[in-house]
């Protein structure tokens, strides 16, 4: 898909903001074989040596949920079930470094995930999202959320987000419940935008996760 497609196909995702408490799905991009610079261009920069160099930017965890988008499921509460791979009646997640304020009038956030990510469509098609931000002792929840596949709430303590439902994971130092406001193209990437619906501390003075040059901190 050239970089037009990729534009039509991002004003596609573009949704109203009118009432939070009705979630519209977003049509999630197909999961294309990258290559954001053509076959007869050089690499403007080495990628072993831009992981290298942006690992000293530290940057806080959280891991980003939605809630199961199969027929007859609702928001709820649990531990995780099943052990088998993800299905539609499952919720998602997965473990997100790329978070940050974007605007306060609106309430906004966002966050990016790999155009290639398998848990980014399960997202795109609930409408809905919300970014546990973890704490420094939520190290080993947060690698069970790097992983693909699989049931990675197995075990895991959460709670219905007030607006949206999606899992809100026990002991987060902060939640943040949204709905997509949009979605645009970022090169191999997407930049997901979320209208705050509600949002909330856990204990304020834990200590945060952050990670820094490949590891925890």
């Amino acid at each position: 898909m050239g970089h037009a497609g990729m534009a039509a196909t991002a004003v596609r995702y573009l949704r109203s903001v009118g009432a939070p408490t009705v979630a519209e799905p977003v049509e999630a991009l197909p999961r294309p074989e990258l290559r954001a610079v053509g076959e007869d261009e050089r690499a403007p920069v080495d990628q072993a040596e831009f992981r290298r160099v942006l690992g000293n930017f530290a940057t806080g965890v959280t891991v980003v949920t939605a809630p199961a988008t199969g027929v007859g499921e609702g928001p709820g509460s649990g531990s995780g079930s099943g052990t088998g791979p993800a299905g539609p009646a499952d919720p998602a997640g997965f473990a997100c470094q790329s978070f940050s304020s974007l605007s306060l009038d609106p309430p906004l956030v966002c966050f990016m995930v790999g155009r290639t990510s398998t848990t980014w469509p399960r997202i795109a098609r609930a409408g809905v999202f919300c970014v546990n931000v973890l704490g420094a002792h939520q190290g080993e929840l947060c690698r069970g959320f790097a992983v693909r596949g699989g049931d990675k709430f197995t075990g895991v303590v959460y709670d219905a987000a007030p607006v949206t439902g999606s899992p809100r994971l026990a002991d987060a130092t902060a939640w943040i419940d949204c709905t997509i406001h949009a979605v645009h193209t970022g090169g191999d990437h997407l930049i997901v935008v979320g209208r705050v619906e509600a949002l909330g501390t856990g204990d304020d003075a834990a200590a945060p996760l952050l990670f820094h040059k490949g590891r925890f901190a």
